[in-house]
């Protein structure tokens, strides 16, 4: 059976260094998407999201695998995309007005249908909330500067002002903070937690 590992065909995308901030070229992906707000930390809604987010990928994976194309692929981790109406709360650090997109990459062989197909299975046999609110959607981000940050994220400072700096010094800030998370927050040591830090430029 082929194996596909996207983060391998996307690694310009998906592996970065801590020691130097780079610029990307993002094209458009297919996104499994919810949307939601409060602090990530507390809010019940947060943990559905990612929940929902992480069946149904698994359910379209196990019928790629198991259907006439006969596929294996790792899923895509998270990522989240971030931002407040009041950008001084978001600066400031008041999670309770945090807005969030969390999402998690489609491959683009597996059909739309297919990833419908899975949410509806998802619904039907868990029952998880949140699921009914998962969109698809191509998203693109274009040039875009990004950088590994490795620790809990509560350390991020440094890194975020490192990675304005460079855009700063070539261009300007537009879009979401996005950030793409490759540990299980769930094991391992806070302190090794590597999650990419992007942000889109002019």
């Amino acid at each position: 059976m082929a194996q596909i590992d996207l983060k391998k065909d996307l690694k310009d995308l998906y592996q970065a260094s801590s020691n130097a901030v780079v610029q990307v070229d993002v094209p458009e992906l297919k996104f499994l998407m919810i949307d939601g707000q409060g602090d990530p930390n507390t809010a019940p809604a947060y943990a559905e999201a990612v929940q929902a987010l992480f069946a149904v990928s698994y359910a379209a994976k196990f019928m790629v695998k198991k259907g006439p194309m006969a596929l294996d692929y790792a899923v895509m981790p998270l990522e989240g995309l971030w931002w407040a109406d009041d950008m001084a709360a978001f600066t400031a650090g008041d999670k309770a007005k945090w807005e969030w997109t969390m999402m998690i990459v489609q491959p683009a062989f597996v059909p739309d249908e297919m990833i419908h197909e899975a949410i509806g299975d998802v619904l039907r046999k868990k029952k998880l909330p949140g699921v009914d609110q998962l969109r698809l959607e191509h998203f693109s981000e274009g040039r875009c500067a990004q950088i590994l940050h490795v620790g809990p994220f509560s350390e991020e400072g440094p890194a975020i002002e490192r990675l304005h700096a460079f855009i700063g010094a070539k261009s300007s800030l537009r879009g979401k903070h996005h950030e793409i998370y490759l540990s299980d927050v769930r094991r391992g040591d806070p302190k090794k937690w590597k999650t990419i830090l992007r942000q889109p430029m002019s």
